[in-house]
């Protein structure tokens, strides 16, 4: 039988990290503590499994994405497939720079920035937002994203890609510029 105290802290030092993860993918914090709460549910069930183990917090962080994603496939508007066309412009392809995929986020320490952030990424909609958060928040690969996602890889690439400048659009309509993100 489980020791209800065991389990009470188990997920005391684990809930923000289950939640923070979720509420990036799915935007909405309702949602985001239904899906912990599935999370604790699922990790209630494999109590004998986690206890003690060094990597319950690996194994919550990737049921906690897992269980996200599928909410946004299931009760988010359809992927729309059009964007696996190369971004052109009339100058050739573009992207924003930014810095490399594992410096993306440093410097975004401050609460303060991370809300801002938090708040630009919300107004991504979910196809370029999800692979931008598992690229850069849970350093997923490309390939690895595709698969979960069920699409193919050109369009996570574009869809990065896409996401990355309209980030970079909202950032500067909202008085930001990306070099205050170390972007």
């Amino acid at each position: 039988m489980t020791n209800p105290t065991d389990f009470t802290t188990f997920m005391r030092n684990y809930q923000d990290m289950v939640y923070s993860t979720a509420a990036r993918i799915v935007r909405n914090e309702a949602q985001a503590e239904d899906i912990s709460q599935d999370v604790f549910l699922k990790a209630h069930e494999h109590w004998d499994k986690l206890q003690g183990s060094p990597t319950a917090g690996g194994w919550l962080k990737t049921v906690a994405t897992n269980l996200s994603i599928n909410h946004v496939q299931r009760y988010k508007k359809r992927w729309s497939f059009f964007s696996d066309l190369v971004h052109r412009s009339d100058e050739g392809e573009r992207e924003v720079e930014f810095a490399a995929p594992e410096t993306f986020f440093d410097g975004v320490d401050s609460t303060e920035r991370r809300e801002w952030l938090a708040r630009a990424l919300a107004e991504l909609p979910d196809h370029q937002r999800v692979p931008l958060v598992l690229f850069h928040f849970e350093d997923m690969p490309y390939e690895d994203i595709a698969r979960k996602l069920g699409v193919s890889l050109s369009k996570i690439k574009t869809d990065i890609l896409r996401g990355r400048e309209a980030l970079a659009k909202v950032l500067a309509r909202s008085g930001s510029t990306h070099e205050q993100f170390a972007l």
